[in-house]
Order: structure tokens, then sequence, then C-alpha cells
């Protein structure tokens, strides 16, 4: 008796909760591998992977080792050409955990969700540029038809015939409540005056690291979230990026240093994140202990240098 294929999604690189959903459910995840320069999943990559059982396709706004976001509307695209050759009808899903807090306000020209009819649902992460307490997390459909009334469940002994959609019942809801705050105090005007001040503050620090000199940029802050990457610079010898993250480190940061995911594993990048609370100043408090330990490392080079990754939470 032949054995009935897995369901698949296609990823690009992704948070290690898509692993997790997909050993729970016993999902095929199909991550591709990143080709020649590329940060992310890109349309050309998608006939080779979608098949008959491909049930979505994972598009990331705001990939966690770069801050990139995926080109969701040219995805789309590309599986609007699949289903007119192929006759798949594939859905997008728009893994938005941290994107999703910043697009609306600061890149509002960016076509990435229910504008493109493909994309069926979208998460958020409001512990992430949500400004939200940790643990409060979103996630939305295009229409009530896209979550099947199989995978809800009403529970009547809470004074009412509730619906329920989690795979936990009881938790706390005071994060929920600091979200709504938030959305009532803040309002678009102040989410937008608050991301673009982050976002501001990124670029300005992609500018100084990369005229450093030993870094070359991964990602800048322009275009993407309130972010830069970066590796050093081919040829570089002396210290790892590891040996700068155990420098700083010192001064109290920690800036993880990791590898990009399959196929382009021996490069090596920092990524920093600019959220609401890093002001300009501090920014500059960082740079400066970076050049001071660039400088220590470069006058003092590390025999046998770390290879191995420090901390790392995407």
């Amino acid at each position: 008796m032949r054995r009935a294929s897995k369901p698949n999604i296609v990823t690009g690189p992704v948070q290690i909760c898509w692993k997790k959903f997909a050993r729970y459910f016993d999902v095929e995840i199909r991550e591709v591998p990143l080709a020649g320069d590329a940060l992310g999943l890109k349309p050309q990559d998608l006939r080779r992977y979608c098949d008959e059982n491909t049930i979505g396709v994972v598009a990331t706004l705001g990939v966690t080792f770069t801050g990139i976001y995926e080109p969701v509307e040219a995805l789309a695209r590309e599986l609007d050409a699949i289903e007119r050759d192929l006759g798949l009808d594939i859905p997008i899903h728009v893994d938005a955990a941290s994107g999703g807090f910043i697009a609306p306000f600061i890149q509002r020209d960016l076509v990435w969700d229910f504008q493109i009819k493909r994309v069926r649902s979208i998460n958020a992460s409001g512990h992430k540029y949500g400004l939200a307490p940790l643990g409060v997390g979103w996630v939305i459909w295009a229409s009530k038809a896209d979550l099947p009334e199989e995978l809800i469940f009403y529970v009547d002994y809470l004074g009412g015939n509730m619906p329920t959609f989690a795979l936990n019942f009881s938790r706390p809801g005071g994060e929920i409540i600091a979200q709504y705050y938030n959305f009532l105090r803040l309002g678009r005007e102040g989410y937008t005056a608050i991301q673009a001040a982050c976002s501001d503050t990124a670029q300005w620090l992609g500018q100084k690291l990369a005229a450093l000199g030993c870094f070359e940029m991964i990602y800048d802050g322009h275009g993407g979230l309130p972010a830069v990457a970066y590796k050093l610079v081919d040829g570089h010898h002396g210290f790892t990026l590891y040996d700068l993250s155990e420098r700083v480190r010192m001064h109290g940061w920690q800036i993880a240093s990791y590898p990009l995911p399959s196929n382009r594993q021996e490069t090596i990048v920092q990524r920093i994140l600019i959220r609401h609370g890093v002001s300009h100043d501090l920014a500059q408090l960082l740079l400066d202990d970076i050049k001071r330990a660039i400088e220590h490392l470069t006058k003092n080079p590390v025999p046998n240098s770390m290879a191995k990754p420090g901390f790392h939470h995407g």
C-alpha cells in the first residue's frame, strides 16, 4: 500500500517556531536554501519546491537573520502563474511577526497584505515592534471562511458559549490589554512617529558601521525592519565576529554572531535591531564601544579565534 505524501509548506529562512509547527503537526517544511547572494525566498524558487501537496507558502516580512522583507507581491504573482500553468491554487501566509508593526506605518506603499488576494492569513507579534509586553501575538485571516470551523472549539462553562482557537487555553490577558491601550493611546500617528525614529536610527547606524571599513553591510536599514546586519569584509584577519561579540559584551552589549541559513552557512553575520527606547544617543554609545572593540582586537589579534555561535533569539 502506497503511503500518501505529507502536506508541505514552502518557506525561506524562517524562525524556529515554523520548524516546531512542522514537527508537531506532521507537516513537511521545505525551507528553500539560500542560493548565491540571496537572503530570503525568491519567486523563481517556487516552481521547484511547490507541488500538489503544498498547503501554503510562508513569506516573511522581516527575516529573523537579517531584517529584510521577502517580496510578498512578487511571490504572489509567481503563484498566480503556477496556478495558470499547473492548476495549483496555493495560498500565502505572511509571517509579519516583526514587520507587521512596521510596514503599515512607515512603508505604506509596500503591497504585502490582504490587498493581495492570495494572502489568506497574517501573523504579527505585539511584543516585538508592537510595543506590548512579552507574550502577545496576533493572527488574522482574510475572511471567516479561511479559518475552518472544525478548528474552533466552543466552551460553555465560563458564563456563555465562547469560541476558542488555540493550543493552550488558560493564559494571562494583561499583555492584550496593554496592546489595546497602546493602540488607543498612540494610534496610527504615534506608531508612525516611533517606528520612523527607529528606522532613522538604524539607517544612521548602518551608514556609520559601513564607514568603519571592516564591515560589509548585508542589510543597511532601508526597506525592511529598523535593523542592520553585516559581515566582516573578505580577507579580514585577526579576529572574527564571535570575538567582537565577546568584546562588546564586556561593555554590556549583547550582539549575536551567527551563520546564515543553509547554503550560506560560511557567511557569519551580526544583526542589530533598533526598537523603541534605542535612541540615537544610545546607538552612538554602541558605535563607540564597537569602535573601541575593533581597535583592541586589531592591536591584539586573537589566536585560534572562537568559531562557535553565541546567544541568539529571533
